[in-house]
């Protein structure tokens, strides 16, 4: 009887099987390295800290009578007409300095720059005077709610820390934006950068269901 063949007593065997084993393993961690690293893809995950300063408790919008808001054509406005949607707020007075202006200029390419989520959002400039708000700022925003009020009224809602004296003061430097279901939810600093506004919004509305 012949003996077998070293050979068949050793068969060679692929290493093919071995490769394709270790390929299998390590695609998960090549695929998800080329989303975390390749942002343009969509994938990579937005950081978690936010610009705004997000406000504790949230306050309520205050009924029509307690703010007495006026439009500039003297007809009641109440801010519980807008609910549904997100609302950006500014202060001024009705001359509008640089200051004022940029706060506007800011909101508005904020709100603008919000693409199919346009329509979600809203604009608010407070009038902080019974003074004429010249024509140039009427025109070049166009969309936004300009409303006068009260500053201590207004004072009483948006910045409660400040005294009577203060009011005014305490009201022209921030920004403020209202949630869909009539909560001031968050206050931007004076000279805030408008793209870490813009991106905050973003955020807000991607991440929200409401408005």
């Amino acid at each position: 009887m012949a003996s077998p063949s070293p050979n068949s007593r050793n068969p060679r065997r692929s290493i093919w099987p071995l490769v394709a084993i270790f390929l299998i393993t390590l695609a998960p961690i090549v695929i998800a390295a080329v989303l975390y690293y390749v942002p343009a893809l969509g994938f990579r995950p937005e950081g978690g800290s936010n610009y705004g300063e997000l406000i504790h408790p949230q306050r309520p919008v205050p009924p029509a009578g307690e703010l007495g808001l006026l439009t500039l054509e003297g007809e009641p406005f109440d801010l519980h007409s807008l609910q549904g949607k997100w609302i950006v707020m500014s202060a001024g007075p009705s001359a509008c300095p640089e200051s004022c202006v940029q706060k506007l200029f800011t909101l508005r390419n904020s709100h603008a720059s919000q693409g199919k989520d346009v329509h979600r959002m809203t604009r608010i400039w407070f009038v902080l005077d019974d003074g004429p708000v010249p024509e140039q700022i009427k025109d070049a925003y166009v969309g936004t709610h300009m409303l006068r009020v009260d500053p201590a009224r207004l004072a009483a809602w948006l910045a409660p820390q400040a005294s009577a004296p203060d009011a005014e003061a305490a009201l022209t430097g921030p920004m403020w934006v209202v949630d869909p279901l009539e909560h001031l939810m968050m206050e931007f600093p004076a000279d805030a950068d408008p793209i870490e506004v813009r991106d905050d919004l973003r955020k807000l509305l991607r991440a929200s269901r409401i408005g």
